[in-house]
């Protein structure tokens, strides 16, 4: 079911103003790019919606699930009222997500989540 009006995509940004998932796409070459982006694409469109596109992993924190020649890629992200947050990106090789690129989403997420909360008061 197509969205009314679709999410707004936003890189996530560190205290330091680093933009990791905006770092990691543009170090991929110009073909992953656009199948990634075609990707994110759908899902700004189409969000809520399952596999095989988009995987729940946590609580808040979804991946979009990308075929790219050399693995498979990985963008988690988190949704908060139109946005869309790109909070990491990875090529996975195993079966499960690592655990480490699990942590480093989780974390990102509640840094996102500590500044939405400074943000609104």
């Amino acid at each position: 079911m197509k969205r009314q009006k679709p999410l707004e995509v936003v890189f996530f940004e560190s205290d330091a103003g680093n933009q990791p998932v905006k770092a990691f796409l543009t170090s991929r070459p110009k073909e992953d790019r656009k199948e990634i982006g075609a990707d994110i694409y759908n899902v700004q469109k189409e969000f809520p919606v399952g596999l095989p596109l988009v995987r729940k992993v946590d609580i808040g924190l979804w991946e979009v699930r990308s075929t790219i020649p050399d693995g498979i890629c990985r963008i988690l992200f988190t949704v908060t009222n139109t946005k869309m947050v790109l909070l990491h990106g990875f090529v996975k090789k195993t079966q499960k997500i690592p655990p480490k690129e699990l942590e480093i989403a989780i974390n990102r997420l509640k840094e996102f989540n500590n500044l939405s909360t400074r943000i609104k008061k």
